[in-house]
């Protein structure tokens, strides 16, 4: 089978890592891809967000299967278009990405089919936004509705940073991303990354993961998209597991049927481990990003059969191995990430990163300029480990990182602190 792979970052080179692999993969076209992606397949250099264009790249290769990375083209309709065509996606709707595509939506949607969620409030000005806050008191969580790439979501400790978030938003600092704006009360607790493949009725768990939302070491500076992830996340015992499928994944899968827009493709959740149980912080319609470069390292069975259950609506009769040990990644990302970050220097070194045992390097941000790799963006290389340990594959990891040349580079040095302190008593 020929499987067309949309994206470019570190999340898509995990994928066509895993993809690739597969004994049904007969080749592997990435659109537009990136350095990494290229040693999996080919990269092509089709305009994604022109879906007429994808269409027919598919029509011309006889594409038998396509999977969609990122978020953008699911909430622009790009898996309407492709099944419209007659083409397998591997993706949610349009419609059914508003899961991703619009906080309050999802918000709602709990509110409907009492879904474990935090407390809420939408709004579409200023000065409603910042009375709701005043009598809600801080600290507070201000909420871009849409898409703002991992930078709408502002933890405000005072009613001065709520207030500045609010009027960020509504100003146009994050575009139309935060033409409405969703207030939430602060939840106390562990938070985790949980992933289940949905075929519109069924779910199957998949792994769970925890990230690292802020720039800096101890958890201190701006959010970003995510500087480091490890899986399995030790708080998601089999237990929660099963509480957030009962609780949570089940049930939303039911209330979007009932909606008219039944859910294919990956739900991921963002979820809050309180004193109560668990809570949904917002749903993602995709594999996360680092969290994919940790989860398909783990996979020990062959991915596209699963992503085919997912689309052919037979997931009810399907099952997943796990491997035991824990991988880690580490986000390599440039100088002045997540504000203005510094593009076009040389990185060397990767070579003798991957040639580490139980270690993977995956780009996100890089490009090749008159045959040296450069960096391209702001998050620019993962470097996993995998071990018995999180504290073994917190070691692997940075092993490799020390080997790679890029002094405009940083990264955070505490990936996987949690467990690691866990681990040690």
């Amino acid at each position: 089978m020929k499987i067309l792979l949309i994206g470019s970052g570190g999340r898509e080179h995990a994928l066509a890592w895993a993809i690739s692999a597969s004994s049904l993969c007969e080749q592997l076209f990435i659109a537009p891809g990136n350095p990494g992606t290229a040693q999996c397949g080919e990269n092509v250099a089709v305009d994604i967000a022109d879906h007429a264009a994808v269409v027919a790249f598919c029509r011309l290769q006889g594409i038998g299967l396509v999977v969609v990375g990122p978020e953008g083209p699911l909430v622009a309709g790009i898996a309407d278009d492709l099944r419209e065509a007659g083409i397998k996606v591997f993706g949610p709707s349009k419609a059914a990405a508003q899961l991703e595509g619009s906080k309050g939506f999802t918000k709602e949607l709990c509110a409907q089919f009492n879904i474990p969620t935090a407390a809420f409030g939408r709004f579409t000005s200023a000065d409603t936004a910042k009375a709701y806050v005043a009598r809600q008191g801080a600290p507070i969580v201000v909420k871009a509705d849409g898409l703002a790439a991992g930078k709408g979501v502002v933890m405000a400790e005072t009613l001065d940073q709520a207030n500045e978030a609010i009027d960020m938003m509504f100003s146009g600092g994050l575009g139309q991303a935060g033409a409405e704006v969703v207030i939430e009360e602060w939840m106390v607790g562990e938070e985790a990354s949980f992933f289940a493949l949905c075929d519109g009725t069924n779910a199957l768990a998949l792994a769970s993961a925890q990230d690292h939302k802020r720039v800096g070491d101890g958890d201190t500076g701006p959010n970003t998209g995510g500087m480091g992830a490890y899986s399995p996340a030790p708080v998601m015992t089999p237990a929660m597991e099963q509480r957030v499928m009962t609780e949570i994944i089940h049930p939303t899968l039911a209330g979007m049927a009932k909606r008219g827009m039944p859910f294919q493709g990956v739900l991921f959740a963002g979820l809050m481990i309180t004193a109560q149980g668990p809570k949904l912080i917002e749903y993602n319609v995709r594999f996360g990003d680092p969290e994919c470069e940790v989860l398909m390292p783990r996979l020990q069975s062959d991915i596209v059969p699963a992503l085919l259950a997912a689309c052919d609506g037979v997931l009810g009769s399907f099952d997943l191995r796990w491997r035991e040990e824990t991988a880690l990644t580490v986000v390599l990302a440039a100088k002045g990430y997540p504000a203005k970050p510094e593009t076009g220097s040389v990185i060397r070194g990767i070579e003798k990163a991957e040639a580490l045992d139980d270690v993977l390097v995956f780009h996100a941000g890089t490009k090749l300029k008159e045959g040296e790799l450069v960096a391209n963006g702001g998050r620019v290389l993962n470097v996993v480990g995998l071990g018995k340990s999180a504290g073994e594959a917190q070691a692997k990891a940075y092993r490799g990182v020390d080997l790679i040349d890029w002094p405009e580079g940083f990264c955070r040095r505490d990936i996987g602190w949690q467990a690691v302190k866990r681990e040690q008593g």
